[in-house]
């Protein structure tokens, strides 16, 4: 497959992106919503002892950095609009790659964004005591709907005042928590509470963590503009992931400073408990609402990448009602595509469940970061005389430590973390499974 069109060779772009700026790239991607809401699921999971979650913290990070480095040679050798669908059509089938765009329409997307909407509502609704949580999630849906329909530069005034509600909390919750919290909580023992196992209690608490590390898969986005993508692009991934890792590590251990982790597994919305517990009612009521606002901003965020997606798998009539999908609005957005991603987004919202549902876009789209990984192994067979700028250092190990690591989460999740988990894994994989007809239909229509 040529990247090249009839009107001759396409413009490049500038290659001025220093090492700092491309790590910079890596944090703001990543750090999200996950941090201040997870550690409940995790302590859940652990049966309330703090080791296992610290653990998986860790071991998220380092899933991350070998995914991220593997994920980079596949994304920089086909460097085309389409993120999965184009590597693994490449790699694999045309099949493999419309299932991955596929999966991403219907669930991962459309998932996370409802998992945000209804945090939002939960969280809103304990600020206002008000128990209108599933009208304020649908509410909040529709509301960033119509702010990305109005155009662009509406959703990324919404994404600029998020990003910095995000991180203010976090800075806060990490500083005072030290400072005014008792510290005498544990905080690497015991691995489980009694009657959870460490297998299961891994597995699940490995998709929680993996959860807020979402979005490592933009690295190969900017390596097109990077000034030596082979050497600064390793050093960005490992570099971000790490100093992400770093924040995570110290923000949940401010939070065990305060609060026991046996107590964090039964407060949904954790950051809030710790800062009304180190600030009163008031100050508490304030990080609240930032936090709020960053899980709006999240959302927003997929909601922009979403329904870009489905644009683009319009725009090459590789999914039903393409015309209209595929379609721009005057204000030159892809409207219809964001209206899609929403409504879906707001049958999901019903469920009512925050890891239910971030849970699901979580094992589902790393079945096919699984498939990406083993894909640069294929290639590497099947293409080796083909261009690479970028190479996965220490090869073979690093690939196979990530597809070792995604092979980890899809089983422990259909065979080890419980029925809730296998039912919610079988279903993922039953949603994404059902884009097969959908593929004959449009071929055949295509034909």
């Amino acid at each position: 497959m040529s990247d090249t069109t009839a009107s001759g060779p396409q413009p490049q772009l500038k290659k001025n992106l220093s090492l700092p700026t491309a790590i910079s790239v890596v944090v703001g991607s990543v750090i999200g919503a996950g941090v201040f809401f997870k550690p409940y699921a995790i302590y859940q999971a652990t049966g309330g002892a703090p080791g296992m979650g610290m653990l998986a913290w860790v071991l998220g990070g380092l899933m991350s950095i070998f995914g991220a480095l593997t994920f980079a040679e596949v994304a920089v050798m086909i460097p085309r609009t389409g993120g999965m669908v184009a590597y693994l059509s490449e790699a694999f089938d045309r099949r493999v790659g419309f299932l991955a765009g596929w999966m991403q329409i219907v669930i991962f997307y459309p998932a996370y964004l409802a998992g945000y909407g209804v945090k939002v509502g939960e969280e809103l609704g304990a600020l206002l005591g008000a128990q209108f949580a599933m009208p304020i999630a649908i509410g909040t849906i529709i509301a960033i709907v119509a702010a990305n329909v109005l155009g662009s530069r509406t959703a990324s005034v919404v994404q600029v005042v998020s990003t910095a509600c995000k991180l203010v909390p976090l800075f806060i919750l990490m500083v005072f928590g030290f400072v005014l919290g008792g510290g005498g909580n544990p905080v690497v023992s015991p691995l489980v509470g009694p009657g959870a196992s460490i297998g299961g209690a891994l597995g699940s608490t490995l998709l929680a963590v993996l959860f807020a590390f979402e979005g490592w898969t933009n690295v190969g986005a900017i390596s097109g503009e990077l000034r030596n993508p082979a050497r600064d692009l390793p050093r960005a991934i490992v570099g971000g992931v790490s100093i992400i890792m770093a924040v995570y590590l110290l923000i949940n251990l401010a939070y065990l400073w305060v609060i026991p982790a046996d107590q964090l597994m039964n407060l949904p919305s954790p950051a809030a408990a710790v800062a009304e517990k180190l600030f009163g009612p008031a100050g508490g009521a304030l990080i609240h609402a930032g936090i709020i606002i960053s899980v709006i901003g999240a959302a927003n965020g997929f909601l922009m990448s979403g329904s870009r997606v489905a644009y683009l798998l319009a725009d090459e009539r590789m999914i039903p009602g393409a015309g209209s999908l595929s379609r721009l609005n005057g204000r030159q957005v892809p409207a219809n595509s964001i209206i899609l991603v929403g409504f879906l987004a707001c049958l999901y919202s019903m469920l009512g469940q925050f890891d239910l549902l971030t849970n699901l876009g979580t094992f589902s789209c790393w079945v096919f970061y699984t498939l990406t990984f083993a894909a640069v192994v294929r290639l590497r067979r099947t293409r080796p005389e083909a261009r690479r700028d970028y190479r996965v250092p220490l090869y073979p190990v690093v690939p196979a430590l990530a597809i070792a690591s995604g092979a980890y989460v899809i089983v422990s999740q259909i065979f080890l973390s419980g029925i809730g988990a296998t039912l919610m894994a079988l279903a993922g994989v039953a949603i994404t499974l059902a884009g097969l007809p959908v593929y004959a239909l449009v071929r055949r229509n295509k034909r």
